[in-house]
Parts: C-alpha cells; sequence; structure tokens
C-alpha cells in the first residue's frame, strides 16, 4: 500500500468517497453529471502529495507501522475532492459596499460604472497598493475559501489598468503560488475595462496591452491565460479578437467574459478563438447552446454575481439536457461577488437553476477543474491524483450540503497531502 515516502496520510472509516473514478473521467456532461461514483466503506492511502491507494475498509491490509502515519478517522463523514473554483478576482485593494448601498438604492450595475464606480474605483485603489499589502490581503481570502473546501482557484488581474499595475498584479499572484497551499492559476485580464484617459483613445490603451504589457508577462511567466471583458460599454469583438491573437504569440491562451449582458456574438467567438472556457453566460439561446455542442470550451456559470446583482442566472438546466458539460465558479471579487463561498454555489445552482447537489457537485470539482485545464491532477478521487480532499462533517448525505446552506460542513481539508487544520 505505502511505499518509502517520509509523509503518510491513511484516511480510514469513510462513510463515502464522492466522485471516485478509477477509469479517469476528467469531464461530466449531459445526464453524466448527476452521477457521483461513490465508495463506500472506504480508505485512501496517501503518500506525499498523492493518492497512492483507494478500497474498502474490509480489506485493509498491509500496514506494518501505524506509527508511521498520521491517521484521519472520518467515520459518518464524506470525503470530496476538494472545490475547484475556476474564475476570481481575489486580488484587490479595497471592499466596494458604497456601490452595494448604491445599487440598493436604484443605480445599476452599469450606471455605477459609467459615474466612475465599478472596476475603475478598484483600479484607483489598486494604484496605491504595495504588493505587500495585496499580498497579506489576498491570502487571508485565500485561507478562508480553503477553509470552505477550495483547494485550487484561478486569480485574474484587471483591477490595474496601467502597464505598472496589471504587472503589480500579476506578480502579487505569482508570490502567492509560492505561499499558499492552494494550486493557482494566473490571468492576464488588461482587457477589463477602459482607462478613463483612453475612454476615448481605445487603441492607445490596446496598444499599452499588446507592446507593453504582453511582452514583460512573458518573459516574468505571470500568467497562463488572457482574458477580456467582451460585453457592451467594455470591450468590443474586434477588440476582444486583437487582444487575444496578440496574447497567443506568447503562449497565453484565452479564457473570456462574454455574453453576461447582452447576447452579441461572444460566446461564438470564444468558441471560434479555442478559448478553455466561456465565463457568465447569463444570456443565452439555442444558438448558443448548439454552438457550444460542437465546441471544446468549457461554459462556466457563475450564479453567486447573479445573485448579488441581481441578474439572470445562467440557464444551466437547458444546458445539460441538451448534452453540455457546465462548469460554476464563484466570480469571488469586490464589486459583483464579495464572496468565494463554493458551498453556497450548491444552494443557488439547486433552487436558482435547477440543477439536482450531483450535478452542481461535479460543476464545481471536475469540471471546475476541466475549466482550469487540471484534470489530470484535480477534480476527482482517483489514485495517482493530487491528495487535495475535503473531510466533510458529520452530515446525513452530500446532498445535504446544497440543502443546508447557511453552515460550513467542512470538518477538514487535506491539500497537497497535508492536513491543513
Amino acid at each position: 500500500m505505502f511505499g518509502t515516502s517520509t509523509h503518510k496520510v491513511l484516511i480510514k472509516n469513510i462513510k463515502s468517497i464522492a466522485l471516485h473514478h478509477p477509469d479517469g473521467i476528467t469531464l461530466k456532461s449531459g445526464k453524466e453529471m448527476a452521477q457521483l461514483s461513490t465508495f463506500d466503506d472506504a480508505y485512501i492511502a496517501i503518500e506525499d502529495d498523492t493518492i497512492v491507494d483507494i478500497g474498502s475498509m474490509s480489506d485493509l491490509h498491509g500496514i506494518t507501522d501505524w506509527n508511521q502515519l498520521e491517521i484521519v478517522d472520518a467515520e459518518n463523514k464524506y470525503v470530496l475532492p476538494a472545490f475547484c473554483d475556476s474564475h476570481t478576482h481575489l486580488v484587490f485593494a479595497k471592499s466596494r459596499e458604497r456601490e452595494f448601498v448604491d445599487r440598493i438604492n436604484g443605480l445599476t450595475y452599469e450606471e455605477i460604472a459609467a459615474r466612475g464606480g465599478g472596476i475603475l474605483n478598484s483600479a484607483k485603489a489598486m494604484a496605491n497598493a504595495s504588493e505587500d499589502e495585496l499580498i497579506e490581503s489576498a491570502l487571508k481570502r485565500l485561507n478562508n475559501i480553503m477553509n470552505l473546501g477550495t483547494g485550487a482557484v484561478e486569480i485574474k488581474s484587471g483591477y490595474g489598468l496601467t502597464v505598472e499595475s496589471e504587472l503589480k498584479m500579476l506578480r502579487v499572484v505569482k508570490r502567492l503560488k509560492e505561499l499558499s497551499p492552494l494550486t493557482i492559476k494566473a490571468t492576464f485580464l488588461g482587457a477589463h475595462a477602459f482607462p478613463t484617459e483612453f475612454k476615448e483613445n481605445h487603441e492607445g490603451y490596446l496598444d499599452l496591452i499588446i507592446n507593453e504589457m504582453l511582452p514583460v508577462i512573458a518573459e516574468e511567466g505571470l500568467a497562463e491565460y488572457v482574458d477580456a471583458f467582451c460585453e457592451r460599454g467594455y470591450y468590443s469583438i474586434e477588440e476582444t479578437v486583437r487582444v487575444v491573437e496578440a496574447a497567443a504569440n506568447y503562449g497565453l491562451k484565452p479564457k473570456l467574459h462574454v455574453n453576461q449582458f447582452t447576447n452579441s456574438g461572444g460566446l461564438q467567438m470564444a468558441i471560434d478563438l479555442g478559448a478553455i472556457s466561456a465565463d457568465h453566460l447569463e444570456q443565452m439561446g439555442e444558438a448558443e447552446i448548439n454552438a457550444l455542442k460542437n465546441s471544446n470550451t468549457m461554459p462556466v456559470s457563475l450564479p453567486s454575481c447573479s445573485y448579488f446583482l441581481n441578474l439572470p442566472y445562467t440557464p444551466l438546466r437547458d444546458m445539460i439536457d441538451a448534452g453540455l458539460p457546465v462548469a460554476i465558479a464563484t466570480d469571488y471579487n469586490p464589486g459583483s461577488t464579495p464572496s468565494g463561498n463554493m458551498q453556497f454555489l450548491l444552494s443557488l445552482a439547486a433552487t436558482k437553476q435547477r440543477l439536482t447537489p450531483s450535478e452542481a457537485i461535479n460543476a464545481i470539482t471536475i469540471n471546475g477543474a476541466k475549466a482550469m485545464e487540471l484534470s489530470d491532477s484535480h477534480g476527482s478521487v482517483s489514485i495517482g491524483k493530487k491528495a487535495n480532499l475535503i473531510v466533510t462533517k458529520e452530515i446525513p448525505s452530500v446532498d445535504y450540503m446544497a440543502y443546508s446552506f447557511g453552515e460550513n460542513h467542512v470538518d477538514q481539508m487535506i491539500l497537497n497531502g497535508r492536513l491543513m487544520n
């Protein structure tokens, strides 16, 4: 069972493992999303950061020295893969609760942005923040989402909107990769909004992105992906294509914001560009669903953004019924989703998007991993995969996690084979 590694963990007496995939499945689509592939009365053996064995408690044998093991007793508890949050903006300088009150008083997200709020507000704060300040606040957020079950997270830039600040954000993310136990992917989102000084000179800001930001990002290895907010009042399809094609010259793959407020061809553009994921998708029709059927682009819903801004929800029920895979992510950011709680998404997906708890769990684990190109190492409980695991509290079923949305159901987190709490 165990080899000669120095760090060994045994999780025993597991009530049930959810998303146990010995056959190497890396994606769930359509009807498959309703299946969790459980393994009851089980154990999991971990060496260093890797799952090395999974079996029934009745077959547990071959351990000669229990003193060399770290034992986790999961009696009456479930084990799930750690959640994979494929869309966040969690590096930011300050909160924006004033805008929250403005919306309560009747202003729309677009109206707030038009008067200098929204993304531009965060950009002003970002310019005045040091890297150390940003790291300190981001590490607190990362620790919080880890305790709520997240083990892998994508972090975007986009609150800089100047050469200096965008690079600062991405350098912070690079340092976070070294400081945090979470698996982190970095995305360059310089095309998040147009700075005030470039409001009438889009070409000038695009020139900064293409000729001043991207070369440094590539030289310093600051990002794996490129993103753009393709939407009315932000980046046009043509402008988005220019940014993505320029980034491709430096090896950055697209993950794109599309179809949040309008349905104007953004999703089809993302598919044509070979986007790893197309995110938001609140505005969808039959043509968009059909386009996704013939693509490798993962559709990603951000339901807590819809909740917070009182927007339509991505029609995930229609998409799954059409045979599509779907992922769900938090969109954690200070303006439209000030929360990185993936457990809350389970309830939102069930109550607002008509997903079963099993479908929602697949969307935030195995399909979330796919949206970050982590399928080989994350998203399911399989021998050979990274030991990023949730041990739940004593709950009656995994459905209970979506049902009882006001509490944290995580008892212990295991990341990289180490107990975090």
